[in-house]
């Protein structure tokens, strides 16, 4: 298989069905986030032990985000088309609900960071709202299945609660932002 097509040499891309786009369309800088995602969450998994639990389930995370990037590649994506299992969404709010009660509760804001692992999940979750970001533009010119970008923006408080979670399984204290007050009750 050759890697160069030599299509993107005058800034056009290749989508789904073989139609071609300007690779700074809306389009192209959604999935394009959401494959930078997927490749920092390789990174992360690179950061936990081979038995982690955590490494497991962001593995799996990386297929049901290829399938997204996929569904947004895709100019004719519609509810009947698309690859991205709609369960993901219950899955993803189960998974927050359960790391969220695991690290003490917190009445103000901290700063990302602690364990390296933690950085690298903050890192995830501020990739994930640039990605949300750019599909909720795509979304103005397109329909996007509503439940692709529900899970979306579930996906940046999933790395939220994880990120507290693997500093609170390291012992790495968190780090309170000094001039806040508390925000949450």
């Amino acid at each position: 298989m050759q890697l160069y097509t030599g299509v993107g040499d005058k800034g056009m891309t290749k989508l789904v069905g073989g139609g071609k786009v300007s690779k700074d369309s809306d389009r192209v800088w959604a999935y394009g986030t959401i494959d930078e995602l997927n490749t920092f969450i390789g990174l992360t998994v690179t950061e936990m032990a081979e038995e982690s639990d955590i490494r497991q389930e962001l593995i799996q995370l990386q297929h049901c985000l290829f399938d997204l990037g996929t569904d947004l590649a895709n100019p004719e994506l519609n509810q009947q088309n698309m690859r991205f299992n709609e369960k993901y969404v219950n899955w993803i709010e189960k998974r927050i609900d359960a790391y969220q009660d695991e690290p003490p509760a917190i009445t103000r804001f901290i700063l990302p960071g602690g364990s390296k692992a933690s950085a690298l999940l903050q890192v995830c979750r501020t990739i994930t709202r640039r990605a949300e970001r750019q599909i909720v533009s795509l979304n103005w010119s397109t329909q996007i299945p509503p439940k692709l970008l529900i899970f979306v923006n579930r996906l940046s408080d999933y790395f939220y609660a994880l990120a507290r979670v693997a500093n609170y399984r390291s012992n790495t204290p968190e780090v309170f932002y000094e001039h806040g007050n508390q925000v949450f009750h």
